[in-house]
């Protein structure tokens, strides 16, 4: 059975248990739900967040109004990733669910779409993204990229779908709600900032980036970095003989002194690229999913700085 269609009936069977439990209530005619009930809801607000850079943009904005509890954990590849029964059961149980949408969750899609027609709690936070500002790469064939965290001003046009999403569910904490995403929006305003002033210690040819897969795009067009994946976009694919050939005289071509892996897919093909080429790997970069819980990587604030400082040491020479 081929991967695409294996995925859909996984995609189906998913929605099929999710609403035999009682999941994505709504009229009998398909319309989407009102509003109105949820509205009256007590206590911190029950969330179901993908990953953890949606789970961190939510947690932010909400603050105390909110439980977020996101089922995609650190090195978790959100591409290849499928639904287990307990996370049937935290989308069951949640009042609102927050995902990154763009089919950045792979076979979960499909099933998010389905909940969204009959449930207005089902969010996409890159909903009102400019689709200007989003990047179309051929091998996607007519879908966007869907990286878009790694572009720290793109990524904070999430946070008003956010907040306008937790004042609609409820509306007598939307002053707070507000106060939480303009006080966030200033932050990652700062830490944009703060990436291009790193990024720029580095000469322009030396700003060429290589990673296990090409997720970083946005983030090289944001902080003028050249970026290579030794993967596609999706880590559905895996890397041949022929793309490690290919990668290694490109490093060699423009003498490139560090490579990087990523924590979230297997390192192998890359380490292979590092020996074969007789590079360093200059560090594990944050792609997909962010560091444990706890730590500052945990945070999306900590993952972006993190990822900066790794690249600019490595590029520039100062870890070795």
């Amino acid at each position: 059975m081929g991967r695409l269609v294996f995925g859909r009936l996984c995609a189906l069977a998913v929605a099929c248990v999710f609403l035999a439990c009682g999941g994505g209530s709504g009229d009998a005619d398909g319309a989407k739900p009102s509003a109105a009930g949820a509205k009256a809801h007590e206590g911190p607000i029950t969330i179901t967040c993908t990953t953890g850079m949606v789970g961190d943009l939510v947690s932010n904005i909400g603050g105390d109004r909110v439980h977020v509890t996101t089922i995609m954990g650190p090195g978790v590849d959100p591409h290849l990733y499928k639904a287990t029964a307990g996370d049937i059961a935290a989308l069951q149980g949640a009042d609102m669910i927050f995902y990154n949408g763009l089919l950045l969750e792979g076979k979960m899609a499909e099933l998010f779409v389905k909940m969204a027609r009959r449930n207005p709690f089902v969010v996409a936070v890159t909903e009102e993204v400019d689709r200007e500002r989003l990047l179309e790469p051929p091998a996607l064939a007519g879908h966007w990229d869907p990286h878009v965290w790694f572009d720290v001003d793109l990524w904070s046009e999430g946070a008003d779908v956010v907040r306008k999403s937790l004042a609609e569910y409820a509306p007598d904490h939307a002053a707070e709600f507000a106060a939480n995403a303009e006080a966030y929006t200033g932050q990652l305003a700062e830490l944009h900032a703060w990436c291009a002033s790193e990024a720029a210690k580095l000469p322009a040819e030396k700003r060429v980036l290589v990673t296990s897969h090409d997720a970083f795009s946005y983030f090289g067009r944001a902080y003028g970095f050249e970026v290579v994946g030794l993967m596609g976009i999706s880590t559905v694919t895996e890397a041949g003989l022929a793309d490690i050939a290919r990668m290694v005289d490109f490093i060699r071509l423009r003498q490139v002194p560090a490579i990087f892996v990523e924590s979230s897919v297997s390192k192998a093909a890359i380490e292979r690229v590092a020996q074969d080429a007789d590079v360093k790997i200059g560090g594990e970069l944050f792609s997909d999913a962010m560091g444990a819980g706890g730590t500052p990587e945990g945070t999306y604030v900590g993952m972006v700085r993190f990822n900066m400082e790794t690249v600019v040491n490595a590029l520039s020479g100062a870890s070795e």
